[in-house]
């Protein structure tokens, strides 16, 4: 008869386990996202060509590259913008075909200051820190909201998991941004239709902001709303934030072609709020 578990083997089982995480997790986590690229090699292949070649707009959006948060050092905000001005250019021009696929991590490649990339800003477990490659979910947020404005696919998306700031200033619906992380956390976006796509990226010196165009003019518009809001107190002092985004097709001439489910998000909220009922 096999011997029952002690309690002693069981912390040193725990001890060794916390120990090598460190050591095996890095390495398990890029063996993984290689053998993901490895499966879609053929698709993830893209090329870049000259916006001319693909001139007609499908959607656009800009975020500002500063923002004024108390406690945050502007060495970070700085850094943040470095690290946004290689992510662009390594994306800036990039086209998706028939069949492609776009991931932000195969083409920015890992954010180390060897390859140039600077201390920014992080959240680590919601709250704000600091780390190589700071401030780039500012970029996959952009490209996600862009995205959802397009025919195109989001086949891989990670959701924040803690909501850091209230609503103060929100321009989009709570949600609708998309984290990353190197190599486990990525964006990955596939191109489901007849025509071919081309994404632009640029840092200018107060915003990042890019562009989805086409060869063949767009024949539908996207309309993201928010649906059964809610906030909840699960234990005390700890609220979590909960919604779905949908989205509504309309043909050019505004009529409705369908009301579309993306994603549901749940987020702990790092801030006091305002609790609500549902809201539509």
């Amino acid at each position: 008869m096999r011997a029952p578990t002690t309690s002693a083997a069981t912390g040193r089982g725990t001890r060794l386990r916390d120990a090598l995480r460190p050591v095996a997790g890095p390495a398990v986590r890029r063996a993984t996202r290689e053998l993901d690229w490895l499966r879609h090699r053929a698709a993830l292949r893209l090329t870049t060509a000259p916006a001319g070649d693909h001139p007609y707009p499908v959607a656009e959006h800009a975020t500002p590259l500063y923002r004024r948060l108390a406690g945050l050092e502007d060495r970070l905000q700085q850094g943040k913008a470095v690290n946004l001005r290689i992510a662009a250019g390594r994306l800036d021009g990039l086209v998706l075909p028939p069949g492609g696929r776009f991931s932000f991590w195969r083409h920015v490649g890992p954010p180390s200051r060897r390859r140039g990339f600077a201390t920014g800003l992080v959240l680590d477990k919601g709250r704000l820190a600091e780390g190589v490659g700071g401030g780039l979910c500012q970029c996959t947020n952009l490209l996600y909201w862009m995205t959802l404005h397009t025919p195109l696919t989001v086949v891989e998306r990670w959701r924040h998991s803690y909501d850091v700031f209230p609503d103060n200033g929100r321009t989009q619906p709570f949600g609708s941004g998309a984290t990353c992380a190197w190599p486990s956390l990525d964006l990955q976006v596939e191109n489901r239709t007849a025509d071919t796509f081309r994404l632009a990226l640029e840092v200018t010196g107060t915003h990042l902001v890019g562009a989805w165009t086409a060869d063949a003019p767009a024949v539908a518009r996207y309309e993201l709303y928010e649906q059964t809001h809610l906030m909840t107190n699960d234990l005390p002092g700890v609220f979590t934030r909960h919604n779905v985004l949908r989205r509504k097709v309309f043909a050019l001439d505004g009529t409705p072609v369908a009301d579309e489910p993306l994603t549901e998000n749940h987020a702990r909220l790092m801030y006091q709020p305002f609790l609500e009922g549902p809201r539509s």
